[in-house]
């Protein structure tokens, strides 16, 4: 098995805090790789530092055999990273399908992406294909802003895959759902890695337990343990700082 990405000795502080101290794990390819913790324990600036939101001070971040330590967001988007965020990032004054389309247009060659939108064709192609597959072809000309909460989630996978990427970085996509939502949306990620890889942020434990194929701990910025999620449960360190288990 290979690994889409690896993170090797990653650190961060601000000021006397180590947000991420050390941190190094692989994903692997067409696996879920799950990362769990308390508040604070530095999840979101990791994914910040795999990202490019934020810039490490120390370690590196390989993408797919790609040393993207110092890229930019935009090259790693093209190096095959997309990310969703925590809050619900979508252009909520275009329409659903306008939202997914603006994600697909890098999909058309370079020398084709100033022209009319009709000349679009992969790009409207790949529209078409993430409003059927993520069901939402009958809602492709309703407004981002008036979906509900769980479509307005599901629509912004939708637009992290239509840039086709080979590393999906999800943060916490079932925040804010109902159980019915939550359960959609795990069976929805669960089905992603026949085209992507997944890491995940998530504080749902039984969903994480059942959805994730590796779990990597965090607690105060370091990597607690990571392997199987049986493995994950049963390490005595992390019922201690994590479930609150001696």
């Amino acid at each position: 098995m290979t690994s889409v990405l690896e993170v090797r000795n990653l650190s961060i502080a601000f000021g006397g805090l180590r947000a991420v101290d050390d941190v190094s794990f692989a994903a692997q390819r067409h696996r879920i790789t799950t990362v769990i913790g308390p508040n604070g324990a530095g999840k979101s600036t990791l994914f910040n530092l795999i990202s490019g939101a934020l810039m490490p001070q120390a370690g590196q971040v390989i993408v797919d055999g790609v040393d993207m330590t110092d890229a930019a967001p935009e090259r790693r988007q093209a190096a095959g990273l997309s990310r969703s965020f925590q809050i619900t990032n979508l252009f909520f004054e275009l329409t659903v399908a306008e939202n997914i389309r603006l994600a697909a247009q890098i999909l058309e060659p370079a020398s084709r992406r100033f022209l009319p939108l009709r000349a679009s064709t992969r790009a409207r192609a790949k529209t078409d294909e993430m409003l059927e597959r993520f069901e939402l072809t009958h809602r492709r000309d309703e407004l981002a802003g008036h979906l509900s909460h769980g479509d307005q989630r599901r629509l912004e996978i939708a637009v992290c895959l239509a840039s086709e990427p080979k590393l999906l970085l999800l943060d916490e996509p079932t925040q804010g759902m109902s159980h019915g939502d939550t359960a959609n949306t795990a069976a929805l990620v669960r089905s992603l890695t026949d085209d992507v890889t997944v890491l995940l942020i998530e504080h749902d434990i039984a969903l994480v337990m059942d959805l994730s194929d590796h779990v990597i701990v965090m607690h105060q910025g370091r990597n607690l343990a990571d392997g199987t999620p049986q493995a994950v449960r049963a390490n005595p360190a992390v019922q201690a700082a994590y479930f609150g288990q001696a």
